[in-house]
Parts: structure tokens; sequence; C-alpha cells
């Protein structure tokens, strides 16, 4: 059983999985089947990103036996839990897929670093991570932007565990 700032990855079947993949192995995160990022903040809930805006749902939307969990340390669960909370209706924004790839790619674009990093907006994987951050949960340490982080490199941690 998950447990509150627990970060859940799982599969996205179809078109727009397929397009998330692709977006992943062009920012170097492989070509992992994992398109997903969700925070579990307990009683059977989760925060994610949605492109409505990130939203309070129920963890039985989501076969739990699909789900690659990345275990939140117990010292910042309750933090990392509230902090998801907080960032419900954050919006989404599908084009921070191509900034990450226009900073991957070393394509010149003034201000991309403040525009990842901008918390007006965010994918899955910034809100899970982001959310981790201000929980106290460093995830990486790899010296990467702040938002810089797809499913894919949350899969490379949950593996890594």
């Amino acid at each position: 059983m998950p447990q509150p700032g627990d970060i859940g990855l799982i599969a996205i079947k179809g078109g727009v999985g397929w397009l998330i993949r692709v977006g992943q192995w062009l920012n170097g995160d492989g070509y992992r089947d994992y398109e997903h990022a969700f925070v579990y903040v307990g009683d059977g809930d989760l925060v994610e990103a949605e492109p409505d805006g990130a939203r309070l749902a129920s963890l039985s939307e989501y076969d739990a036996a699909g789900v690659l969990w990345l275990p939140c340390p117990d010292q910042y669960r309750t933090a990392v839990a509230a902090a998801a909370r907080s960032l419900i209706d954050t919006p989404y924004s599908a084009l921070d897929y191509f900034a990450l790839a226009a900073h991957r790619l070393h394509i010149p674009v003034p201000g991309l670093r403040e525009y990842i990093s901008s918390s007006g907006h965010m994918i899955c994987s910034q809100l899970a991570d982001e959310a981790a951050r201000r929980g106290g949960w460093h995830l990486f340490a790899d010296g990467r932007w702040p938002g810089y982080v797809t499913p894919g490199a949350l899969v490379g941690l949950a593996r890594a565990d």
C-alpha cells in the first residue's frame, strides 16, 4: 500500500502515451513505458496534473497493480502530501515538454530556464518534483534546473531504489 508522499508512475496507452514517450526520449530519459506521475496524499487520494489543471483524484481510477512507486522517505511524508494538495488547480502546459527538449538539445532560447522553473504551470512530473521539493525531499542531486523532470526521470529514481 502506498503511503502519503509516495510518487506513483503509470503507463498511458494510445497516442498521448506515445507522444510522451517520444518527448522523454528527446529529453534523454529513454523510451520508458511510464508517462504519468502523481503524488499519493493519503485516504485513497492523489494529486495529479491534468490538461485542465492539477486535481485531487482517487487512486481507484488507476489499476494499483500497474503503478510503479517511488517511496517518499518517512520524515517528508506529511510535508510532501500537504505540498501536493497546495498545488491543486495549478495550470498544465504541454509546451513544457518542448521547453525541456530545447534545454536538452542546447537550443538557445532566452528565458528558457525561468520558463521551465515557473510554478505557474506544470506537467505531471514537474508537479510531483515540486511537491517533493516543497516538502523537503530533494529528488535529484545532479544539478538539474528546477522543473527539468519528466516521468521517465522519476522512473529512473524509482528503479534505482
